[in-house]
């Protein structure tokens, strides 16, 4: 009862904040949508390399919190969030090494990386337990100014019926408990108010994104686009159950981008949605298509330190692009064009395809047809001419010019590269370009 009582309360706060506030973080287009003109690092900007989905031992994840930390700083990351599931790493906790997810690998790996008086350990009922470490702890250990920064997150677990709904909150502050509600949408919309609410009351900014929106088919476009304050989703993630291609009854992740970024900008007056890419890593010890590795997803986010509010700042402003290993050195939007510039690499070649609306396009769903010959309750196509592609360039620059009528324009660089440990055998390396609006966007009208 009193748990419900406290949800009650949260969920009327937060609903409350959310009106003050979203206007600010979720501008309709006729406010302003902010578009870099250019994206390029210089003596005042720099590019961040960052993972904002991630688990480790304190939920679901394989290895220890500070293995995990260690191996991103290694392998170049400029930053990490630890985003385990409805739990914040900020109290004691111990976990026994031989029974929990990583196992002796995990904890004679931990012992070896750390051996002076790191790792804690004691005896209960004759079996060794070793302490987890806060995200103090690792921060105060591992941060280096300007060059690696860990960020608190939180993975919002929740679920309506059968169908999961899980959202990142990073810079989090307190945990949040998933407050559910008596709809996909809903379950969303009251999420992202308590987040909201606890950016106003802490003065600290929070970036909230949705992940995964295909694993367990559990999110549709119909009920992302629609949520406020809600501007950033996971159009790629690492881990092999999450469906990013979608299958015949369901759409993969870039179409659900393509209707979400048509029908916001043209029949629901709210703000571009933004592509994110993250690994969701769980496992840590064997690389595996099975299993959910590190090193497959990531966000280049450029910004001027390496601080959260300057991140988050640089990200709300659009100025990232999203990569499983394709790098960018130069993006420059304009009213007359998008382009782009490659920092190759020796040996390999780039195809970019510049993806859009234009504006005339039919933007109807029409109901998706099961094999009893009868509508699939919830699951919609739409018209190729939403999210078309509009031109295909080959080469390490490429350009496309606005002809006028386009909603918004898009770029994904694919590389003749294949990754190394991809999310599905055959991927090539990536790169995806946030979204310009184009003449015919709400801003020009």
């Amino acid at each position: 009862m009193k748990y419900q009582a406290f949800r009650r309360a949260l969920l009327s706060l937060a609903a409350i904040a959310s009106l003050l506030v979203v206007l600010s973080l979720g501008r309709t287009p006729d406010e302003g949508t902010v578009t870099a003109t250019m994206l390029q690092a210089d003596g005042q900007l720099r590019w961040y390399r960052g993972n904002i989905h991630t688990h480790s031992l304190w939920s679901d994840g394989d290895d220890y919190p500070e293995m995990i930390a260690l191996w991103y700083r290694e392998q170049g990351y400029d930053f990490l969030s630890l985003s385990d599931h409805n739990i914040l790493s900020n109290f004691e906790r111990w976990t026994n090494p031989a029974k929990n997810k990583g196992g002796a690998t995990a904890y004679d790996k931990l012992k070896k990386q750390f051996p002076d008086n790191w790792v804690e350990e004691r005896t209960v009922d004759d079996h060794t337990e070793v302490r987890l470490k806060t995200f103090q702890e690792i921060s105060e250990l591992l941060n280096i100014p300007g060059r690696f920064l860990m960020v608190q997150g939180e993975e919002i677990t929740d679920r309506f019926k059968n169908l999961p709904v899980h959202m990142n909150a990073t810079n989090i502050q307190e945990q949040i408990p998933p407050l559910g509600g008596d709809s996909v949408y809903e379950t969303m919309q009251n999420n992202v108010n308590a987040v909201i609410a606890q950016s106003e009351r802490t003065g600290q900014p929070i970036l909230i994104h949705l992940n995964h929106p295909n694993y367990g088919y559990g999110v549709t476009a119909e009920d992302l686009m629609r949520v406020h304050g809600e501007n950033f989703f996971e159009i790629h993630n690492g881990a092999p159950a999450v469906a990013n291609y979608g299958d015949e009854t369901h759409l993969g992740t870039e179409q659900m981008w393509d209707i979400i970024l048509a029908k916001r900008l043209m029949e629901l007056h709210m703000p571009v949605m933004y592509g994110v890419a993250a690994d969701d890593a769980h496992n840590y010890h064997q690389d595996a298509a099975r299993n959910a590795n590190p090193g497959r997803g990531w966000i280049m986010v450029l910004a001027d330190k390496l601080v959260p509010e300057s991140l988050i700042a640089a990200m709300n402003a659009g100025r990232f692009y999203a990569s499983s290993g394709v790098t960018l050195n130069q993006v420059v939007s304009s009213d007359k064009s998008l382009s782009l510039e490659i920092q190759a690499e020796e040996g390999v070649t780039y195809t970019t395809e510049f993806v859009g609306t234009r504006k005339g396009a039919d933007l109807t769903g029409m109901p998706m047809m099961g094999a009893d010959g009868k509508p699939i309750e919830g699951r919609f196509r739409y018209s190729k001419d939403v999210g078309q592609v509009l031109k295909t360039v080959t080469g390490n620059k490429a350009s496309y010019t606005f002809q006028g009528d386009e909603i918004y324009v898009r770029a994904r660089v694919t590389s003749s590269k294949l990754h190394p440990n991809p999310y599905a055998k055959g991927d090539y390396e990536q790169a995806w370009v946030q979204p310009a609006i184009g003449p015919a966007g709400p801003r020009n009208e």
